[in-house]
């Protein structure tokens, strides 16, 4: 019987739980009306009459607490749903029933019944509408023969049984009826916005393709010896150039699908993000930065800057439509090998015209009509619909005029910038700088003495301490000497060049540098740099030549972007290798990611018999973590298979991690012969520690460390707060905050609802894996409160293999996680954003 009353609220919470809110408009309408229905008896007064002044204001009361949701405080938010309905079981069917029968009947109860019949349809399913029915009705009857003499069945309403039930059965009906329509509109349009997302991300998945093809080439050809292949320069850069053009490509998808789903949802621009642009800039930098299948499709497009100026806007959506009118004209291109696509900037106005098919008249005015797209086969039709509200919220235009087979032109004309206004723009950027870096100091290192001297000139106005340096080797001694808080780095520099000096400091061998933040100056192309000074650990890039307001810009953004430092404490030996075992691919991500920010080399295994399976393909690696509760072959069964295996590898240093630390799992992954404990969430300062440790001593040719938990704690503390600042702190400094919110909140949510339906069900085994799950994600999420109440639940679970007392712990469990995930996004949204000081 619980669980059939359980899945019959998870039904009515279902109804509520998307879409406008129901329930706080039909508080405002209740209390309104049940306070005016009882003023208007006054205007007939009735001695005879009951007077429900009792009853009715208890409804108001309930109906008020209905309204006020968003006045709710936040640890009572997760009970709103199972409050409203019993608000509307008493003020709907129980309240109107009971005042009926108190009253004997007559014309206004009957109404009333009509009223309270349709709103009950309109607020519940079917299912619910038919419980809440019998039981409103049941309780009424219940109270009135309780609290009346001589109680009698009204018999006019007794005569609308039949109207009654009509109403209750044609409304569910064509309220089911119009959900099916809904839901079939919904789906086809769903079908054909992920036809058309598909058809928009082959070309990006193409590319990608064509990049893994040309690393693939790049490569050295496989061999069985046992020497290493050396990568010459022509094969190194090519590498490069491949891995860059398919982070290209994966962004130009991301772009179809942001884009998309932005056109369909009509978002609104930041106007926070609206910044001073430069026309001719952002033309070129166009160029650069789409993803171009070949070198022949990137020569059919040229930029001429007749007359640059600048504009506000925001460059990430201007950008997009530059990609997107390219992008449609070289489809049309195809089959026209000597046409051309020129983007012309003259103030003030951007042109993008094409030599291509041309358009017809009929075609032109459908142009940017969303889901509309001219002979161009499974095309999501967005792309103009978006470009035109871009410029429109830029406050400007976008036509189109075109000859057929002749010419395609799409002209953006901007609301021109004053004098005064691009002078603010940049009175702004230098405020903002001198802010930033006044009293602080910079280094610039070129080896070219002239470009020296100009750079510093433009960063004269920063009030910043500026030092030069002609060449690393100078750079490096200069560092050793002196502190300073940025690097302006040359890439390309003799005996020394900018990637090996960046790679010196984020290896600390320079002292007191590890927070410093290096900043790449180069003509290198941008979209090939950019990958190369990533992974050198730098945090910005400004190509040559570059005016005052872009250089001290990328300089901001760097200062506002965390530092890739890894310190001499916390360095792994290089190649160190590490093979990370964990069932659940959130929490490999995050180890995985402080192990490769210490320079390790990652592998990663879901279960133990997958580890195994590694160790046979691949050999020794220097260090296992390994995860105690994984599906199939656990961590335990891991580890004795590892030591009674007779290989090379039977000695390797294994590094326990658990969410559940008792004394008797410390024991077993002891006698199993792991060398060390790690209890989740993992701790990167002590997980570094305890792997340098496995290191010295195999660079010392001793055995790994001997077994020890110490600094663990096996019961976490009895009060925390609600997140983990430490924690999250240091997601922040590794860049990996943004993943964080986007990934780990959602899956925490998944994990939630899945615990609750074992629940339901009654399902003890998926109940204890979905919590075992949910703590090892909440603990390596910073959800300090969520992780520490779900192991105190978690534990008795797996140590007396039954339900925890009560119901209790599972709303409870559930406020934790919705309370988390809004501190943990006002926690991101409270960090600095880049640009930003």
């Amino acid at each position: 019987m619980l669980n059939l009353l359980r899945r019959l609220f998870e039904h009515y919470r279902a109804y509520h739980e998307y879409g406008p809110p129901r329930l706080k408009y039909m508080g405002y309408v209740g209390a309104v009306s049940t306070a005016l229905f009882y003023l208007i008896r006054f205007t007939r007064p009735n001695p005879q009459l009951f007077d429900d002044i009792g009853v009715r204001g208890l409804a108001v009361m309930l109906y008020l607490a209905l309204a006020w949701k968003d006045h709710w405080p936040e640890r009572l938010k997760p009970y709103y749903i199972g409050y409203s309905y019993a608000a509307l079981l008493y003020c709907l069917p129980c309240f109107t029933v009971l005042v009926a029968l108190q009253r004997g009947g007559g014309v206004p109860a009957i109404s009333n019944a009509f009223i309270v019949l349709c709103f009950l349809v309109l607020l519940t399913d079917w299912r619910n509408t038919l419980v809440m029915l019998f039981a409103g009705v049941a309780m009424a009857a219940a109270a009135y023969v309780a609290t009346t003499a001589e109680p009698h069945v009204p018999m006019d309403l007794v005569a609308q049984l039949p109207a009654f039930a009509l109403i209750v059965i044609g409304g569910n009906l064509f309220k089911f009826s119009t959900e099916q329509i809904d839901a079939e509109r919904k789906l086809r349009a769903t079908q054909a916005l992920a036809g058309s997302i598909a058809h928009e991300m082959r070309n990006p998945l193409g590319q990608l393709k064509y990049s893994l093809e040309g690393m693939q080439r790049a490569l050295p050809a496989p061999t069985e010896g046992a020497g290493a292949k050396a990568l010459g320069p022509q094969q190194l850069d090519d590498l490069y150039r491949c891995l860059a053009q398919g982070e290209m490509a994966v962004k130009r998808g991301l772009q179809v699908i942001a884009m998309t789903l932005d056109e369909v949802s009509a978002k609104p621009m930041d106007s926070a993000t609206l910044a001073c642009l430069s026309a001719g800039e952002l033309a070129n930098k166009a160029l650069l930065e789409y993803g171009w299948e070949s070198e022949a499709e990137r020569e059919r497009v040229s930029v001429h800057v007749v007359e640059d100026f600048s504009f506000r806007g925001d460059e990430t959506a201007y950008l997009f439509v530059l990609f997107n009118l390219i992008k449609n004209a070289l489809y049309y291109l195809a089959l026209y090998p000597d046409a051309r696509i020129t983007i012309s900037v003259e103030k003030p106005r951007v042109r993008v015209r094409d030599t291509g098919p041309g358009m017809t008249a009929d075609q032109v005015a459908r142009a940017f009509l969303p889901f509309a797209s001219a002979g161009k086969t499974g095309g999501t039709g967005l792309g103009l619909a978006y470009c035109q509200r871009v410029m429109r919220a830029l406050g400007g235009s976008i036509r189109c005029e075109s000859v057929p087979g002749n010419y395609t032109q799409f002209t953006m004309t901007f609301p021109p910038l004053g004098a005064q206004e691009i002078d603010s723009c940049r009175v702004d950027v230098l405020r903002r700088g001198a802010a930033a870096f006044g009293g602080k100091r910079l280094l610039i290192v070129d080896d070219d003495a002239a470009l020296r001297l100009v750079t510093r000139h433009k960063l004269q106005p920063l009030n910043a301490t500026i030092d030069e340096a002609a060449d690393g080797q100078s750079a490096l001694e200069m560092l050793a000497r002196q502190r300073y808080d940025l690097v302006l780095l040359d890439l390309n520099m003799p005996v020394q060049d900018g990637y090996m000096v960046a790679e010196k400091i984020r290896r600390g061998e320079v002292p007191g540098s590890a927070g410093m933040r290096i900043v790449a100056h180069t003509s290198e192309p941008a979209l090939l740099a950019s990958v190369k000074i990533r992974r050198a650990g730098m945090e910005g890039l400004v190509t040559k030549p570059s005016t005052q307001l872009t250089i001290i810009q990328a300089l901001l953004d760097a200062l506002a972007h965390p530092v890739a430092a890894i310190s001499a404490e916390t360095a792994l030996p290089a190649g160190f290798s590490v093979l990370l075992a964990d069932d659940n691919a959130f929490n490999r991500k995050a180890v995985g990611t402080y192990l490769k920010h210490a320079g390790a080399r990652v592998f990663e295994a879901a279960h133990g018999q997958a580890v195994l399976d590694h160790l046979l393909a691949n050999g020794r690696c220097d260090a296992i973590l390994m995860d105690i509760n994984m599906p199939g072959m656990d961590g335990l069964q891991a580890a004795r298979a590892i030591r009674g295996s007779r290989k090379a590898w039977a000695d390797v240093p294994i590094i326990a991690l658990t969410a559940y630390s008792d004394a008797a799992t410390v024991q077993a992954a002891a006698a199993t012969g792991m060398n060390d404990f790690v209890t989740k969430p993992v701790e990167a300062a002590l997980l570094y520690q305890k792997l340098r440790a496995v290191a010295l001593a195999s660079k010392d040719g001793a055995a790994a460390p001997p077994f020890a938990a110490a600094g663990q704690s096996a019961v976490p503390p009895a009060q925390a707060d609600l997140l983990d600042a430490k924690r999250l702190e240091s997601y922040t400094r590794i860049g990996m905050l943004g993943e964080l919110l986007t990934d780990y909140m959602p899956e925490i949510s998944r994990l939630v609802q899945r615990l609750e339906a074992s629940v339901v069900r009654r399902d003890f085994d998926d109940a204890l894996d979905a919590l075992h799950s949910l703590v090892g994600m909440s603990g390596e999420a910073g959800a300090a409160g969520l992780h520490q109440y779900a192991r105190t639940v978690y534990v008795p679970m797996v140590e007396e293999h039954r339900w925890p007392a009560g119901d209790a712990w599972l709303g409870r469990i559930r406020m934790l996680a919705a309370q988390t995930e809004q501190a943990l996004r006002a926690y991101g949204a409270a960090q600095p954003r880049a640009g930003q000081t």
